[in-house]
């Protein structure tokens, strides 16, 4: 079984990602690991290219600075990187999610267990998707409770963008793939940068999804939206955390949340009375 890693990345130092832990987390996973590295203003490739191993495959892309619908454009860069992959399995990152060190020997058993069941398409992880500082995740259907990250690469697939897959079966209308659970999770960390780092982000990637992004100021957030984060952070992941991340959130008790707040609050008054499970999802497991 080969194993191949990718992602892609553009400007990561200047937009506070912690790309370097991100694909050194699963370096020791995987045979190879294919990096689309579009044209930066920063460090972004030299910081690459340090990381030194014969693992990597560094592919220089220039992005589409007309495609501004929907963020397609980062699914240009995920398939240019997807597309390089020779392994087995394709798993991609992005460039804020980590691995946990201890997790690795299940992922790459998910991986072994199904490599011969062509009904498994994919395979998907939970998430821990850390907001404000790493003491807090947000857990409202809000946000993806579960995402396919592996998909078989003997399959013909594409990705709307830079979210999710869609197999395309017989030249007919894409579908979702048929996935099964890995049942470790991906640390997120998207949401905890420094509001200097996020500031800039959101000022850069609004014209890609057709839209400018508000000012940001700071992390604001429905109260009942987020927990308290109870576990270990991966150990590559710490330096980052000490050094880069924001630490000093707390939520804010006069908060007024959003008339989409508000309907999640409902919908997880749902899920708690029903046992339901609503979030959005963009795979059907296999039974």
């Amino acid at each position: 079984m080969k194993i191949s890693g990718y992602t892609f990345i553009r400007n990561g130092t200047l937009l506070g990602y912690p790309f370097i832990e991100s694909i050194c987390s699963a370096l020791p996973l995987c045979d190879e690991f294919v990096v689309a590295v579009g044209d930066s203003e920063d460090d972004t490739l030299a910081r690459i290219q340090a990381i030194n191993s014969e693992k990597i495959v560094i592919i220089q892309t220039h992005w589409n600075e007309k495609m501004q619908d929907r963020g397609f454009v980062y699914a240009q860069q995920k398939m240019i990187a997807q597309y390089n992959c020779t392994g087995d399995w394709a798993f991609y990152l992005e460039g804020d999610e980590v691995l946990y060190e201890d997790d690795l020997p299940k992922i790459r058993a998910a991986m072994e267990n199904n490599l011969n069941n062509p009904q498994v398409e994919a395979l998907v992880f939970d998430y821990h998707h850390f907001f404000g500082s790493p003491k807090w995740v947000a857990t409202s259907p809000a946000w993806y409770r579960r995402e396919c990250r592996i998909i078989r690469n003997t399959i013909r697939s594409w990705a709307p963008d830079g979210l999710y897959f869609v197999v395309m079966n017989k030249n007919r209308q894409g579908r979702y793939p048929q996935a099964a659970l890995v049942n470790v999770p991906i640390y997120h960390y998207g949401h905890v940068r420094s509001i200097s780092a996020m500031s800039e982000k959101n000022q850069r990637v609004g014209k890609y999804w057709g839209h400018d992004h508000p000012l940001f100021n700071g992390y604001q957030i429905d109260q009942q939206a987020l927990s308290p984060f109870t576990g270990q952070h991966p150990k590559i992941i710490r330096d980052w955390l000490a050094n880069e991340a924001e630490k000093n959130f707390t939520p804010d008790p006069n908060y007024k949340p959003t008339k989409r707040e508000l309907k999640h609050r409902w919908t997880m008054k749902l899920e708690r009375m029903f046992n339901l499970e609503l979030t959005k999802k963009h795979y059907r497991l296999v039974k």
